[in-house]
């Protein structure tokens, strides 16, 4: 997964990228369907797609574990996440979410 390529997206003036939209970034970059990345996840299909569509919110500590066993940015995966409930909430709101050692 090239984790890089979604942290330029959003450094180029991208629209802020939702959980479901980095989840279906990565499930397309690894060239996985909805099925194997559910299997994967051990989550039903129609619950990924769900996610996908923004139709169901994961939890910060959802999507960070979720990022984790993918392989991919923790980080990016909380921002995302984050964002998600701003909108929800109908906050117009930014975070910028930064991994500290």
């Amino acid at each position: 997964m090239r984790t890089k390529n979604l942290g330029k997206l959003l450094e180029k003036g991208a629209p802020p990228l939702s959980f479901g939209g980095f989840l279906r970034s990565a499930r397309t970059n690894k060239d996985l369907s909805q099925t194997d990345m559910a299997q994967f996840l051990k989550i039903s299909k129609s619950t990924l797609c769900d996610i996908e569509k923004g139709r169901q919110h994961v939890s910060i500590e959802l999507a960070v574990k979720i990022a984790k066993k993918c392989g991919l940015s923790e980080a990016l995966a909380a921002e995302c996440s984050i964002r998600d409930s701003f909108r929800k909430a109908g906050l117009k709101m930014s975070i910028e979410v930064k991994l500290i050692a």
